[in-house]
């Protein structure tokens, strides 16, 4: 289905064209001038360049030709040049109808035989998720959903940070708390337990103990390497303990996010990549030793700032997240070999990035034709513009967050009183995610925003609780309806008759260039921006409209069949954004 802009150049186009011009020049907008017209053309001004003519001429003759066109309400030409046009109610009551007949609404979404691979997430073992890990997750989880809505095969990796001295400094303090585990008998013939000797609780104490004692105990760190050393060399049975631990609590704490990938690999699948990969490029002269490193040369010459070496092994043999990164990407071509692929983590990391994809590209792990993509994102600041921390000037874990989110949501529903305690519990979950999440996708990735639990939660203005309020009170309708005896179907909607209708029908119609921009931007906050003036439309119509109480039948049944479509556009749009909508609030 060509999306309404796309029909109505169309037909401005040919106007231009019958009148001996370019159909070029008929390129149509939506007006920024609402209280004069719905689309506007700026042709004109540029075709009298071309034709030597003034463009209020060149535009008189084209309105004289769309005047007759049945699309049309009103169309004229404003000086200097410019075309103003309102449609006609038949064409946009007939556009929204054919919206609901459609698959997906008409949006271009047919199935593609191409993959996008999303690397989202960025979580560490052994370590609870905390703040620093809201963004990635819920920005790439609505990337992954949307690419996959515009007909792409995709790919979610949370691309664990399971590697590395980390692992080493574990693994020493489990051996000092716990000396007679078999993992630390050398002599040890035996089969070693099936479950792992810690909790998560245990384990997410223990790395910021080891981590400090190797900033203050030389020995400790030497021993925390040389644990680091024997993992890397094969001693991995506690190492799986303790992957398997996190893996465990990781999962249920992105369930909670309603976050979900497909593979749960980590830096550790790419080490095997690593030293044939290194040999690789020093053979081939695309890498060079300096300083003890290997590095790569990146520098291009139209770069507008001067970009330091790629080093892919450090000057102690050592690999780093370059190498780790180049490594997983040799994989993932070996075994999926997508179009794309997106990449999503702090837009402090650009030039981590760019410097991975030059090498990327310069050794030819990916084909010229491959895209890379990276979505840096910013920071979610207090009220004092920095970083958002605890009370205690510490990084607060996710859980909590969700769980303070919650708290206040179930307030204001009790306060309401309208359901009882249960309902309420599991109402406020639904609605606190969606506070916490279009609180952070309303706004575009790459910039900072200040996180307001009051405004998040606010059942009123450009909130998720608004949006999922706007969704039950569609769903209270269409129930009341039913239950009255009618049968609700989206495919019956009239032409508009009223302004609020007119105007809901209008939102409704710019689905598909909205879904199109999100997935070419990889911009979920375009889908925000969408439903919240979606939400709003419907608002107005419905304080405007006696829906239920219309006494025309074949009116309200149109009524019933526009206020649907709106609901299912919503629900649709609210899944790309990972937000579920509850029955009642």
């Amino acid at each position: 289905m060509k999306k309404i802009l796309d029909q109505i150049t169309e037909i401005v186009g040919n106007a231009f064209k019958q009148c001996g011009y370019d159909d070029k020049y008929g390129k149509t907008g939506i007006s920024n001038r609402p209280d004069l017209c719905e689309y506007q053309c700026n042709g004109a001004m540029a075709a009298a360049k071309e034709y030597k003519k003034a463009p209020f001429m060149i535009g008189d003759e084209v309105v004289a030709i769309l005047q007759d066109n049945s699309a049309f309400e009103k169309v004229e030409c404003i000086k200097p040049g410019f075309i103003n046009m309102v449609m006609s109610a038949d064409f946009i009551g007939g556009y929204v109808r054919a919206m609901a007949l459609e698959d997906k609404f008409g949006c271009d979404c047919e199935p593609k035989d191409e993959t996008v691979f999303v690397d989202y997430g960025g979580a560490n073992v052994a370590k609870p998720l905390h703040i620093g890990h809201l963004r990635s997750a819920v920005i790439g989880e609505s990337v992954k959903r949307i690419c996959k809505f515009a007909g792409y095969k995709t790919i979610g990796d949370v691309h664990l940070g399971d590697w590395g001295l980390q692992m080493g400094l574990i693994i020493t303090e489990l051996k000092e708390r716990k000396p007679d585990l078999p993992y630390f008998d050398d002599n040890f013939t035996g089969e070693y337990p099936a479950e792992a000797p810690f909790t998560i609780s245990e384990l997410e104490e223990i790395y910021p103990c080891a981590s400090g004692k190797s900033k203050e105990d030389a020995e400790y760190k030497k021993s925390a390497q040389n644990a680091t050393y024997l993992l890397q060399n094969g001693h991995r049975a506690l190492w799986k303990h303790i992957i398997n631990v996190s893996v465990a609590d990781l999962k249920k704490n992105y369930d909670n996010l309603n976050v979900h990938f497909d593979l749960w690999k980590g830096e550790s699948d790419a080490q095997p990549y690593i030293a044939d990969m290194v040999k690789d490029m020093v053979d081939r002269g695309i890498a060079h030793e300096s300083q003890g490193a290997i590095v790569v040369d990146i520098a291009e010459e139209n770069d507008s700032r001067e970009l330091p070496p790629c080093i892919i092994r450090k000057s102690d043999g050592a690999a780093n997240y370059e190498t780790s990164d180049l490594a997983t990407l040799i994989e993932r071509e070996k075994l999926y070999a997508p179009k794309s692929y997106i990449y999503l983590a702090d837009k402090r990391q650009e030039l981590h990035y760019t410097q991975f994809f030059r090498v990327a590209r310069k050794a030819g792990i990916v084909s010229p034709d491959t895209e890379l993509k990276f979505i840096g994102f910013g920071t979610m600041n207090g009220s004092d513009g920095k970083p958002f921390k605890t009370r205690q000037g510490g990084v607060l874990r996710l859980e909590y967050l969700i769980k303070e989110i919650e708290d206040k949501v179930y307030e204001k529903i009790m306060a309401n009183r309208t359901v009882d305690e249960s309902e309420a519990r599991n109402t406020a979950k639904m609605v606190g995610l969606a506070a916490l999440k279009y609180g952070d996708l309303s706004n575009q990735a790459s910039k900072d925003y200040v996180f307001d639990i009051d405004r998040f939660t606010s059942f009123e203005g450009d909130t998720g609780p608004y949006i999922l309020y706007t969704i039950v009170r569609i769903k209270s309708i269409l129930k009341k309806y039913e239950n009255a005896g009618g049968v609700v179907s989206g495919i019956h909607t009239a032409n508009p008759e009223s302004e609020s209708e007119r105007s809901l029908m209008l939102v409704l119609t710019g689905m598909q260039d909205m879904i199109k921009t999100a997935y070419e931007e990889s911009a979920p906050h375009k889908i925000c921006k969408f439903i919240y003036d979606l939400s709003n439309a419907f608002n107005h119509f419905y304080h405007e409209t006696k829906i239920l109480s219309e006494e025309d039948e074949n009116k309200k049944k149109g009524y019933i069949a526009l206020i649907k479509l709106t609901k299912d556009v919503l629900e649709t749009c609210v899944d790309l954004l990972g937000i579920e909508a509850p029955e009642r609030m």
